[in-house]
């Protein structure tokens, strides 16, 4: 079970964008894509079908350890993600807020 999940509301802790929260909008092993941070201009080459090439906007994964998940939107408090094991199985759960359930 990952860390963090699709849907999940993220906080990015360093980098260019420090700060600033969004929606993941997926998950891959290069990192995170979160909505809204993470758009980058990809040149195209012309080719026969497209004779006059250009630029496209693509999304870009923001890495793992770059985010970190917000538990309380209107404060922006962010926490570690840990488990614990149930008996429907495991459960992630907040570390700073004594290991609260994440829904």
């Amino acid at each position: 079970m990952p860390r963090i999940i699709k849907g999940d509301t993220v906080k990015l802790i360093s980098g260019a964008q420090k700060g600033t929260t969004g929606k993941v909008l997926g998950v891959t092993k290069a990192g995170v894509l979160v909505e809204g941070i993470g758009t980058k201009h990809r040149n195209i080459k012309p080719t026969q079908l497209n004779p006059r090439g250009g630029h496209k906007d693509i999304h870009v994964a923001v890495p793992h350890h770059k985010v970190a998940l917000v538990i309380d939107e209107k404060a922006g408090t962010t926490s570690r993600v840990g488990y614990v094991n149930t008996t429907d199985g495991k459960t992630r759960v907040a570390r700073q807020v004594n290991n609260k359930e994440i829904k």
